[in-house]
């Protein structure tokens, strides 16, 4: 058996060798390895597979197509995505090489690790093409002081904004926002609620409170204790006694 798989996966280099190299490990294999066949390779027990793009473990593997272009599998399924610096776990999952687009199923969480930006659902589909991600069935998701909930999200990554529906909300530290549809902007924390709108936010009591006044003195005025000037005696000379002095 290890013999086959090492013939097989020599066959996998060979014939993606001006292509796409793509290798795999697994405890049974079964059908072609050509890259031509119309029969599909399934590999069974700790399998894996590592494409230029893509690496991935699972229970079962299934790959098909010319070229090898679909890729299938289910169970225990761990994932990363190297060019959209993406990771991903769930049970069942499918891959086309060609448009770069995967569909996670049952269990779905997915990490963008670059963003920060973790999601869970049931169903997540990704484009690698346009960087975007649906979400459906119990989407939640975090990043920073933002959680998001909905039945129905549509995650843009390169424009880190979420777009969500179906009794969505988002909850920022102690404030919680609830609409038919919103939309969040994941760098400014921007909010922009659609129907229904309904919400609660925290004031904070401290800036509310004013400061005392203090009474502010006149700008030319002596303080109360200041002494008398030492070179006048003590005594102010009015503009007439001066002038009867002159006289």
């Amino acid at each position: 058996m290890k013999r086959l798989l090492l013939i097989a996966s020599l066959i996998f280099i060979s014939t993606t060798l001006f292509a796409e190299r793509i290798t795999f490990h697994a405890d049974r294999m079964t059908g072609s390895t050509k890259k031509n066949s119309s029969d599909a390779t399934v590999l069974t027990g700790n399998a894996s597979i590592v494409t230029e793009n893509m690496e991935l473990s699972a229970d079962s593997i299934e790959i098909s197509g010319k070229n090898f272009r679909y890729i299938k599998a289910s169970g225990n399924i761990t994932g990363k995505i190297k060019d959209s610096q993406m990771d991903f776990t769930c049970q069942n999952m499918s891959y086309d090489r060609e448009k770069k687009v995967a569909v996670l199923q049952n269990t779905v969480h997915l990490v963008d690790s670059k963003n920060k930006v973790t999601a869970d659902a049931e169903i997540i589909d990704y484009s690698q093409t346009t960087e975007i991600a649906v979400l459906q069935i119990n989407v939640v998701m975090v990043q920073g002081n933002n959680t998001c909930t909905a039945a129905h999200a549509v995650y843009r990554k390169n424009e880190q904004t979420l777009t969500m529906s179906g009794n969505p909300t988002v909850q920022q530290g102690t404030d919680k926002f609830r609409a038919q549809e919103i939309q969040l902007n994941l760098k400014t924390n921007e909010i922009t609620l659609d129907g229904r709108v309904r919400g609660s936010v925290t004031a904070d009591s401290s800036k509310q409170q004013s400061e005392p006044e203090s009474k502010a003195e006149p700008e030319n005025a002596s303080p109360a204790n200041e002494k008398p000037d030492e070179k006048s005696g003590g005594q102010e000379t009015t503009d007439n006694e001066q002038a009867g002095k002159e006289q």
